[in-house]
């Protein structure tokens, strides 16, 4: 028994033994045999350095300055023949973050060694110091303003504690004569020459309310026809109307954005201001707007007596046009037909454009039935303190904000926001919406044709109906004859809706909605963009097209003239219009170049 003990004795040692000789193993050939390597490859370094500079001695540091010798410099003049690798493995060192510094101390040179070999590093102090600074990284500055820096607070480097701010070095410099973005880089080093860099951020910038301030020149809102007055928010210009009692600024479209039934108008607002991007719903403050009625014996008042609640979203009134006026030039009236917000009686309301023609010439004002279509072009008011970071005002170079930023070659297009701008084929498009199947769906800017040139189309008596798949329908010869005139294998077939009303075409109220499958449509007279096919110019002509809306009812359907007004009436025999275009774009459709604006748009691949 006591023989079998001691056996069991035995063994028990023996293993106790190996698995010594095995961790013994394990942290021979783990730790120690590659410390031992690395530690000769440290050495390799530093003879490597000290060779270098027997051979070059006039490069040796004087005072107390400091030499610093990469890996990389030692193997490009040769003093060392074989790469440093990190133990066990063919992994280089870093040629770059691996050095040697030499400097002067107490009449004899002394040499530090810093190895990088991923997990392996040299126990040596080779980060720089901390810098703190003075204020934050990023400063926004008034162009025009002094710029006045606020230096640095701290240095603290973790071998050599506190060091002196007067010794960083600071680049760059910042001009507030220019609105732009300036990088100012601070310096510092500690005293084994370690380098830090921190960098703060100047932006010199117009604030909004300023710059209207300055123009105004202590008038509270703009008047004639202004050229600078221009501004761009989600991707649509806008005119700068005034002041107000606040300092927050007052703007509207530029173009109606749709033609929409007065009766209708706050509706339709929703869907706007919901189409407008994050960025500048939290630059809009909510506002009273004008919204008096007004009989004829007052159209020319300048005063307001009725105001809306505070809201988001309106449309111009009466007051703000006539305010505007200068003579014979108005910013505020287009060359369309759009409401303002005053109604006559509970049946007519209020239009107004730059000139009206016939018996009806010289006046700023019409009454027109509030169930008619006509144009909206929103209204509304951002934070005065609202940073421009571009532009001069201009209508090519609009007032800029940081609610937009411009896709780049190689992006897709479906990741593009609504009211940018693609050319293909030779036309414009306007990005209407990023659809969820990956396609894009765009409008072009212009129409084809007029009654001299190009495709027009015309009503079959008592077919007004928009039908793709019926030949006496002007929808049948969008889809099947316009690709004639352009190039469209860029796009897709998608699904579109066609809303039918009772009778009068009326927002919000289709009775019915047919579903078809085409390349080409017409627009919806209701959707962004859909008002006019021109550009932001009151002097551009505009050119007719048909619209989607039908009814029930025969010989009612839209449709827009050249003079850009909405057809309010039954067609004739055979009408003709021309074609303004709603497509899609492929999914995987990519953008190879331009800045989305209708100067520099996106082209496609």
């Amino acid at each position: 028994m006591k023989d079998k003990k001691k056996k069991n004795k035995m063994i028990n040692r023996i293993k106790f033994l190996i698995v010594v000789a095995i961790i013994a193993a394990f942290v021979w050939f783990l730790i120690v045999s590659p410390m031992i390597t690395f530690r000769s490859n440290e050495q390799k370094l530093e003879t490597a350095a000290k060779r270098y500079f027997e051979l070059n001695q006039e490069k040796l540091p004087t005072g107390e300055r400091i030499k610093t010798l990469s890996l990389q410099d030692l193997y490009h003049d040769a003093y060392l023949d074989k790469d440093i690798t990190a133990p066990y493995t063919n992994k280089v060192c870093s040629i770059t973050d691996s050095w040697v510094k030499v400097r002067r101390e107490n009449s004899e040179y002394k040499y530090y060694v810093y190895l990088d070999c991923g997990v392996l590093k040299s126990n040596i102090d080779h980060e720089g110091p901390e810098i703190k600074l003075n204020g934050g990284e990023e400063v926004t500055v008034g162009v025009g303003d002094k710029y006045e820096e606020l230096g640095v607070k701290s240095v603290i480097d973790a071998a050599d504690g506190k060091l002196k701010t007067k010794d960083v070095t600071i680049k760059g410099s910042v001009d507030t004569s220019e609105i732009g973005t300036y990088d100012l880089q601070y310096i510092a080093f500690d005293k084994l020459g370690n380098r830090t860099s921190v960098t703060r951020t100047v932006n010199v910038v117009k604030m909004l309310k300023n710059v209207v301030k300055k123009d105004l020149n202590g008038t509270s809102n703009y008047t004639g026809e202004p050229d600078n007055n221009f501004l761009r928010l989600s991707n649509m210009n806008f005119r700068i109307v005034g002041l107000d009692d606040k300092d927050n600024v007052v703007i509207v479209a530029d173009e109606d954005i749709a033609n929409v039934n007065y009766t209708k108008i706050d509706e339709w607002l929703k869907y706007y201001y919901k189409n407008l991007n994050k960025t500048t719903k939290k630059m809009i403050v909510k506002n009273k707007y004008c919204n008096m009625s007004v009989d004829e014996s007052v159209l020319d008042s300048t005063q307001c007596n009725s105001y809306t609640k505070e809201r988001n979203v309106y449309i111009p009134s009466i007051v703000d046009v006539n305010k505007a006026q200068a003579l014979d030039s108005n910013f505020m009236k287009p060359y369309t037909m759009s409401w303002v917000a005053n109604s006559k009686n509970n049946k007519e309301a209020y239009i107004t454009r730059n000139i009206f023609y016939g018996d009806e010439y010289g006046k700023s004002f019409l009454a027109y039935d509030n169930t008619f279509n006509y144009g909206v072009r929103p209204m509304m008011t951002i934070k005065g303190d609202s940073l421009i970071i571009a532009g001069d005002g201009s209508l090519l170079y609009p007032y800029f904000f940081d609610d937009f930023e411009s896709g780049v070659g190689g992006s897709l297009l479906n990741e593009r926001e609504m009211g940018e701008y693609v050319e293909y084929g030779g036309i414009v498009w306007r990005v209407v919406e990023a659809m969820e199947d990956g396609t894009t769906k765009v409008i072009s800017e212009v129409s084809l044709g007029n009654s001299f040139d190009g495709p027009n189309f015309y009503s079959e008596s008592n077919k007004i109906t928009y039908n793709p798949k019926e030949r006496s329908s002007v929808a049948y010869h969008i889809n099947n004859g316009v690709n004639e005139y352009i190039d469209t294998s860029k796009f897709v077939a998608h699904e579109i809706e066609v809303p039918i009303y009772k009778n009068k075409i009326i927002y919000g109220e289709e009775v019915d909605i047919k579903k078809y499958k085409v390349k080409l449509s017409a627009p919806n007279m209701y959707e962004m963009f859909s008002a006019q096919s021109r550009a932001s110019s009151n002097y551009e002509k505009t050119h007719s097209y048909w619209l989607s809306n039908t009814s029930k009812t025969d010989r009612i359907g839209s449709a827009i003239t050249d003079i850009g007004v909405p057809v309010n009436e039954e067609f004739g025999d055979y009408d003709a219009y021309g074609v303004r275009l709603v497509a899609y774009f492929k999914k995987g459709t990519v953008i190879t170049k331009g800045y989305g604006t209708r100067s520099d748009p996106y082209t496609v691949n």
